[in-house]
């Protein structure tokens, strides 16, 4: 286990380089990080989380074009936000032994993000990898922000800006456009999830994904909002159902917690059906901004998640934990049980991988 404190944990990440790996415990890697993605390319596992503190962050400002400049002045930016200017990403073969990538994206490669880029998601599509991450922490549709995409060869990047500009640029429904998630459905349509300040959108997605299209009752930004939602949507389907999860409280608070609801199609109508992730004392605390990944040729899901260690009351003090997610008989999900000890190691079977790799 990775029984060190705060302070050591940002040492061995220092020490490490950017290329250690992590036992088979929780934080599954050193360092501050919140909102993990996981997904499953090429027969590995990748977490893409948000960077979430300013220790050791360079400070990019000099390297700003215009636009970029132009969207920082418009606000005062939160310190932290300020620093939060780059993704890495992290690959396993097993969920145990994690590798970094440093800087996958970074606002350099996109000339209108400046800041404050959080929860990237990435699907493969097209022979491609495509990003799509909030950035600017947008208050309003006068600000320059939103939703961003960006495309890289690899799902280790570098991601690189695909439109020059946001995907979703404005508030539709009252939603921040933050907290983006892709999910393809199993006829191949990919939907976009997101949304901040207490609404949730979906929308659909052009074939490229380079554009929003209509869906066949003419709506475009269709609002989903559950009661309790706040931000960071995620989707799985499993046996035809589909699951709509989500994060409530305040993200730097105790109350921080994920809850779900289940429905017949990736719009719904959903049901809610309660929490299942929530802080533990004897753990940590402010859990919640999951996402979730099902092995390949398996009914096995595991889900990745931050947390807030027991000492410390910094907001952006988080880390990425990966616990066991199980389902009962009735396919409603069971209360996740927190753990310092992690999963075990779980390859990815070699039938289960795309041409056998």
């Amino acid at each position: 286990m990775f029984r060190r404190s705060a302070h050591a944990a940002l040492i061995l990440a220092a020490s490490l380089g950017g290329a250690g790996t992590a036992s088979a415990a929780n934080p599954i890697v050193p360092g501050w990080y919140a909102d993990p993605e996981i997904r499953v390319f090429d027969g590995r596992y990748w977490i893409y989380p948000t960077y979430s503190d300013d220790y050791g962050a360079p400070d990019v400002t000099k390297h700003f074009t215009p636009a970029q400049t132009e969207a920082r002045k418009r606000k005062t930016v939160r310190p932290s936000y300020g620093k939060q200017t780059f993704f890495n990403a992290f690959s396993s073969p097993d969920l145990v032994h994690w590798s970094k990538h440093s800087h996958v994206f970074d606002v350099e490669n996109a000339d209108w993000a400046a800041y404050a880029i959080w929860a990237p998601s990435v699907i493969a599509a097209n022979g491609r990898y495509y990003m799509f991450f909030s950035a600017n922490d947008i208050q309003s549709d006068k600000e320059l922000g939103g939703i961003g995409l960006a495309v890289s060869d690899t799902p280790a990047g570098p991601f690189k800006d695909a439109l020059g500009k946001p995907l979703i640029d404005a508030f539709h429904n009252g939603a921040q456009p933050i907290d983006p998630f892709a999910f393809r459905d199993k006829d191949g349509q990919v939907y976009l999830y997101y949304g901040g300040w207490k609404h949730c959108n979906v929308v659909r997605l052009s074939p490229d994904l380079t554009s929003v299209v209509p869906f066949p009752d003419g709506t475009t930004y269709k609002e989903i909002t559950p009661p309790g939602y706040v931000e960071g949507s995620f989707v799985i389907e499993r046996g035809g159902t589909y699951y709509l999860m989500w994060s409530e409280g305040g993200w730097t608070g105790p109350d921080y917690s994920v809850a779900y609801a289940m429905g017949p199609s990736p719009t719904g109508p959903f049901k809610p059906m309660g929490k299942i992730l929530a802080q533990d004392f004897r753990i940590a605390r402010g859990a919640g901004h999951h996402s979730v990944v099902n092995v390949p040729g398996t009914d096995e899901w595991y889900i990745a998640y931050h947390r807030r260690p027991l000492d410390t009351d910094r907001g952006e003090h988080r880390q990425v934990a990966i616990d066991r997610m199980h389902f009962n008989a009735d396919g409603t999900i069971r209360p996740i049980v927190m753990t310092n000890e992690g999963v075990a190691p779980r390859p990815i079977a070699a039938a289960a991988r795309p041409n056998g790799k």
